[in-house]
């Protein structure tokens, strides 16, 4: 094993996989399954086929996964707590077997590698749509079953503080693109402009992360929904947002605003707030709400890079900077923050993107 909480991790793991499946045969190593843009580290305990004992459990799973969740950094409480929740409201979230909080250990049902972004990839235009279908059911699920109010809100100085990760991480950071007064007064109107038209927006549950490397294609056929423990209350089209302007995969826009009104007729079915708020403001709530979320993003996948040692997200940058650009040059009350973005923001990215064997025309 390559460090001790790797170690100790083993053993708890094994010593919980055992306490709930007595007969199993646990592996003797963790294998890695991946890290995420967190501190967390997700492994996988394997077991001897049930068959294969000679009192096998005809309930053992094939495997578990082991979470190494440390608690200075990460909120395993608010994983729990939101794990049940999304199951009781009929979304298929990974069961908690076990959690240790003090060492922030957690084992948990496996539910394989099959993200839905290959699938998506695979399916391509014409056959995407109904990938998406069980992704806008588990959504719906979400915002009707999570107690919204029970959330931490999702306020305008936390709306800010992310944005300006934009400023400190993608500009100040990877770009070592320092704004003189006059930019930094555009970028903060935009964010401040930004933050108000997401609060007027209609609340809900929001996962926050909602997007095609955390819905995993599972063998019954059902969709998984992971990365959930930052979930919070805010506006309705953050996680829809998310999802179809995914920062992993791009479509048409005419087919995102196509696939977009389908969600948002049944989200309007049944919900009279945003009935009454119509189609038209849905799109524009859409697009601003994809705004403030592409500038967190393009600081975020920076800091992954630039302070954990996480270059791969670099790649990923182009398709958000593509993604601001294009939306927001649809919107008259962005006009100076697109003249900002072009002329000094994006020339400066493409160079250095380029420079760090990332491809700045796309992904």
């Amino acid at each position: 094993m390559s460090d001790t909480r790797e170690r100790e991790l083993l053993v708890w793991a094994t010593t919980e996989s055992l306490r709930q499946f007595p007969t199993a045969c646990p592996a003797e190593r963790l294998a890695v399954v991946s890290g995420d843009a967190s501190f967390r580290r997700y492994f996988r305990l394997t077991f001897s086929p049930a068959d294969a004992q000679p009192e096998g459990n005809s309930a053992q799973p094939k495997a578990l996964i082991a979470v190494d969740s440390p608690p200075a950094t990460e909120d395993n409480s608010a994983f729990v707590h939101l794990a049940t929740e999304l199951i009781a409201a009929g979304v298929r979230a990974p069961k908690v077997l076990a959690v240790e909080y003090a060492q922030g250990f957690m084992l948990l049902e496996d539910f394989g590698d099959r993200m839905l972004l290959p699938a998506l990839k695979a399916a391509g235009e014409e056959g995407a749509l109904v990938l998406y279908f069980p992704a806008f059911d588990a959504l719906l699920a979400l915002q009707a079953g999570l107690n919204a109010e029970s959330l931490p809100a999702f306020d305008k100085p936390k709306l800010l503080s992310e944005m300006r990760l934009f400023t400190e991480w993608f500009c100040g950071g990877l770009l070592s693109l320092e704004l003189d007064a006059g930019a930094r007064e555009v970028v903060e109107s935009t964010f401040d402009f930004l933050a108000d038209a997401a609060l007027t927006q209609p609340q809900c549950a929001v996962h926050r992360d909602y997007h095609s490397r955390n819905l995993m294609l599972l063998d019954d056929g059902e969709l998984g929904v992971i990365d959930f423990q930052d979930a919070v209350r805010g506006a309705y089209t953050y996680d829809l947002v998310s999802l179809l302007r995914d920062c992993y995969i791009c479509w048409p826009r005419a087919l995102v605003e196509e696939w977009s009104r389908l969600f948002y007729e049944r989200r309007a079915d049944a919900s009279l707030a945003v009935s009454q708020r119509g189609y038209a403001a849905f799109r524009r709530d859409f697009d601003l709400m994809g705004l403030q979320r592409h500038l967190k993003v393009m600081g975020i996948f920076s800091r992954l890079h630039l302070r954990d040692n996480k270059s791969a997200y670099l790649a990923d940058i182009p398709l958000v900077m593509d993604y601001f650009l294009s939306v927001a040059r649809l919107h008259p009350e962005l006009k100076e923050m697109v003249v900002l973005f072009e002329n000094a923001v994006l020339p400066r990215a493409e160079k250095q993107l380029h420079a760090l064997g990332s491809d700045a025309s796309g992904t």
